[in-house]
């Protein structure tokens, strides 16, 4: 028993419940497959779910049948899927960090390939055609991590590797180690100076079309846009009217909806790269969070605060 009062904990797969049921014996782990209904007896004694890996999820549609549902952990890091879902009083805790440094290793995986047309390149090694032209760079450049969480700070790290420019967005303004992080507020003063803008923030109703029609066309001619954090977060509208005006380029990992429907202008507009939000799903998934679940198991059956509680 715990201060929580968690002893029964469901997890998503067999092998994360073994992992678990070696490294925590002190918790009763119970196996609940997205697809599956549990018995009524295992849902009437389940404290804890860890829900599957996935945006769109039947456990979490089933949240609110459990009658003794104390805490839910989540192997993402965003949340915005549980928005409604979670009954009151529920603790609710993310998996923040897990996919940091994957999803900030694909963000300069899309400004790499955006300024230097690496996808121009893969169409065009399709139909045999050697294109060679001038292409534009990351060194030298400004560039504005727009959300400095986990993925933000882990970008700053990786960024510093380049010859770039660093300026940093944060939901208020603040000072560290590495000097000013500016607030929301700035974000339009900054724009017209930033030649690369990259967006890591997460869905919440202060960043629900943030990257508007007015945020788009404050950004300078030529700029580049990059999304890792979420799809809800831009008006997906206005910036396919500035891809297809010519004016700026972009890169994103996630859209909203998800997938992106067939008949979007984003499928076949100018200057656009997509990847189909691949941004933590790599081979540094399953250790990275099947050793932060182990560790907060642990918190949980030694009566520790638990980790990332939102």
């Amino acid at each position: 028993m715990t201060s929580l009062g968690i002893k029964v904990v469901s997890v998503p797969d067999a092998a994360l419940k073994t992992y678990l049921e070696e490294r925590c014996p002190i918790l009763d782990f119970i196996l609940w497959k997205d697809e599956e209904d549990p018995s009524a007896d295992d849902l009437s004694v389940i404290d804890a779910v860890i829900t599957p890996y996935a945006h769109s999820s039947l456990t979490v549609e089933r949240l609110a049948s459990l009658p003794n549902l104390k805490l839910v952990q989540t192997q993402s890091t965003g949340m915005d899927n549980l928005v409604g879902k979670v009954p009151p009083g529920v603790v609710l805790c993310s998996a923040r960090g897990v996919h940091a440094a994957s999803t900030a290793e694909l963000a300069v995986g899309l400004v790499i390939a955006s300024l230097r047309g690496i996808d121009v390149a893969a169409r065009n090694m399709t139909r045999r055609v050697w294109q060679e032209e001038r292409r534009l760079t990351l060194t030298d450049r400004k560039v504005a991590l727009l959300g400095y969480g986990s993925i933000g700070q882990e970008l700053h790290r990786k960024l510093a590797a380049f010859d770039v420019e660093i300026v940093r967005i944060g939901q208020t303004a603040r000072r560290d180690e590495h000097g000013d992080i500016h607030g929301m507020d700035d974000l339009m003063g900054l724009l017209p100076q930033t030649d690369i803008l990259i967006s890591s923030l997460p869905m919440t109703p202060r960043t629900v079309r943030l990257i508007n029609r007015p945020v788009l066309s404050a950004m300078k001619d030529g700029a580049l846009f990059i999304n890792v954090g979420r799809g809800g977060v831009v008006d997906q509208d206005a910036l396919a009217a500035e891809l297809y005006s010519g004016r700026i380029s972009a890169a994103v990992d996630v859209t909203d909806p998800e997938p992106l429907p067939e008949d979007h202008p984003l499928w076949s507009a100018p200057h656009f790269l997509l990847t189909p939000h691949l941004g933590g799903n790599t081979s540094a998934f399953l250790p990275r969070i099947r050793t932060f679940l182990a560790d907060q198991m642990k918190r949980i059956a030694g009566d520790q605060p638990v980790m990332n509680q939102s």
